[in-house]
């Protein structure tokens, strides 16, 4: 699809690479919330992968895949990665890191690589659903191809 933005281009491409099946879907609206992405997929708000990024207090980025219906216990992830504090990052800092805006980060295709948690809980379901590289785009996966894709460290983030 020629009219597919670049970071969404990035995410079939790297998903293609890793001989995955799934590939970005554009939504009708910017899915910038796990509720919003949820509602328009037709998929519980747990199965929606929130890319979560933080800044250490080394200033250095952490991204968190967590579900949807869950929130981050950043004095946990702080402590689990061995930083005095965690904080959400800007908008600037998120883009720095990713090359992607925030409401549609991708747990991939950033300009380099990013230490990066994986909710366990996303396992409870057969196919998630993560951020494309833009607000208005999602694909599907399953966690365990997720997990093996992103190098993440699997924890219960809640």
């Amino acid at each position: 699809m020629a009219d597919l933005h670049p970071h969404c281009v990035r995410i079939n491409s790297i998903l293609a690479g890793a001989g995955l099946p799934g590939r970005v879907r554009i939504l009708d609206e910017p899915a910038p919330t796990a509720v919003t992405a949820a509602r328009q997929l037709g998929v519980p708000v747990g199965a929606i992968v929130n890319s979560l990024v933080f800044s250490t207090a080394e200033q250095k980025p952490l991204l968190v895949l967590t579900s949807g219906a869950h929130r981050v216990d950043t004095a946990k992830m702080a402590a689990l990665v061995g930083t005095a504090s965690l904080s959400r990052a800007t908008a600037d800092f998120v883009r720095a890191a990713t090359g992607q805006p925030i409401g549609g980060v991708a747990p991939v295709g950033h300009p380099a690589p990013i230490r990066t948690l994986l909710d366990t809980a996303l396992a409870e379901y057969s196919e998630i659903w993560a951020g494309g590289g833009i607000p208005h785009a999602m694909f599907p996966i399953s966690y365990d191809d997720l997990l093996a894709l992103t190098s993440a460290q699997p924890v219960a983030v809640a």
